[in-house]
C-alpha cells in the first residue's frame, strides 16, 4: 500500500518542525511511484482568497520531477494540543491529484476520531467526479503530449 503511517508521520513531522510551539500548524506528504516522500506546507498570506493547500507544493514538486503521485495525506493540528487530525483532500486538491489517476490513495479521517485515518482511492472519495460524463476522455486522465 502506498499510504501508510510513515507517510502520515512525515506530514506531522514537517508541521511540528516548521511551526514549533504554534497552536495551529499543518502540512502534507505525498508518496511518489519510486517511493520518494515529498512534504510541503502552505504559506500564511493576508488575503484568504489566494491561500494554497498544504499539498500544493509537493504536487508541484512531483510534476517538476516528472514522477507519479501514488498517495497523499494532509494533517492539521487539533485544538487544545490533542495531536494532529487527518484532513481529506479538498475538491481542488482532488482535481490536482486526479492528474495521476483515480487510484491515487488519500487519507480520510475516521469519523469518530480524526487522529485516526484510513486510505481510500480517489475514485471512492469522489465517485461522481465530473469528468466521468465525457466518454471520449481517457479514464484515468491522460495529459496531452506536446
Amino acid at each position: 500500500m502506498s499510504l501508510d503511517q510513515e507517510l502520515v508521520d512525515a506530514a506531522i513531522d514537517l508541521a511540528r518542525t516548521r511551526f514549533p510551539g504554534q497552536d495551529w500548524s499543518g502540512a502534507a506528504a505525498l508518496r511518489l511511484d519510486d517511493g520518494t516522500i515529498l512534504t510541503s506546507t502552505a504559506p500564511d498570506v493576508p488575503n484568504n482568497a489566494v491561500r494554497l493547500c498544504h499539498e500544493t507544493g509537493a504536487i508541484c514538486e512531483a510534476f517538476k520531477l516528472d514522477r507519479k503521485v501514488m498517495a497523499s495525506v494532509c494533517v492539521t493540528a487539533a485544538d487544545n494540543d490533542r495531536g494532529y487530525w487527518v484532513l481529506a483532500p479538498c475538491g481542488v486538491c482532488q482535481e490536482r491529484l486526479f492528474r495521476y489517476g483515480p487510484d491515487v490513495e488519500v487519507a480520510v479521517p475516521d469519523p469518530t476520531d480524526h487522529r485516526r485515518w484510513h486510505a481510500l482511492r480517489l475514485r471512492d472519495v469522489q465517485p461522481h467526479w465530473f469528468a466521468r460524463v465525457f466518454p471520449e476522455d481517457v479514464w484515468p486522465y491522460a495529459p496531452e503530449q506536446p
